[in-house]
């Protein structure tokens, strides 16, 4: 059984080996499996009986292993915009990753690669930061994403499109200080002026964070 401040968890991954070893990694950190399917029709019925407290879904699952684990995320998103959501991938998609956030308002969700199970402290602290109402993009992602893209975020700086890059990897303040060994009062500086060169509307810091992600995914 979960712990006091364990998750209730509906799991979608259609390999038996991946589903069976996530279901105890994570009861080993104090969360329940309540539901563990195969299948994206499984899996809506799964969250519509169970109620959990966040859906980890895989990308490509049966019966087209393309994007049906997808599809059933952003179906879930649109219906209940405030289910927390974590995609896992394979491969770095990032149109799956902007569609995703697009279905709702950027909150509650996550996308990884699969790769990142296997640092399980990492994995364990995303799903607890999408439940608790973060945005989590793959580093890996974020990287590809900066070498790709320029416009809007061409008219920031270096240290800008770090910071950026950290929190659309869901970073706090305080995180985003320790990893690049600056002052707290710094990365607000930075994320001041990263919304203001964004042309992001004068709103709550939480929103506005998610709607430069946004901006960063779209651009």
């Amino acid at each position: 059984m979960p712990g006091p401040s364990g998750l209730r968890v509906v799991l979608a991954e259609d390999s038996v080996l991946l589903r069976d070893g996530l279901t105890g990694l994570l009861a080993r950190f104090g969360h329940e499996v309540v539901a563990a399917v195969a299948d994206s029709t499984a899996l809506r019925q799964a969250v519509a009986e169970r109620e959990p407290d966040v859906v980890v879904t895989d990308v490509r699952m049966p019966p087209g292993f393309q994007d049906e684990g997808l599809r059933a995320a952003v179906a879930l998103r649109r219906d209940h915009p405030r289910l927390p959501i974590l995609v896992l991938s394979q491969y770095v998609e990032t149109r799956y990753a902007t569609e995703l956030l697009d279905a709702g308002d950027g909150t509650h969700v996550g996308y990884l690669l699969k790769d990142r199970i296997s640092h399980v402290g990492e994995f364990v602290d995303a799903l607890r930061r999408v439940a608790g109402g973060g945005t989590v993009v793959d580093p890996e992602v974020v990287r590809q994403l900066l070498r790709r893209r320029r416009d809007p975020v061409r008219s920031l700086t270096a240290r800008e499109r770090e910071v950026l890059a950290l929190i659309a990897e869901g970073r706090s303040n305080l995180a985003i200080a320790t990893a690049l060994t600056v002052a707290e009062a710094s990365v607000a500086k930075h994320i001041r002026s990263i919304l203001h060169k964004l042309g992001l509307p004068p709103d709550e810091e939480t929103h506005r964070r998610v709607l430069a992600v946004l901006t960063f995914l779209r651009s």
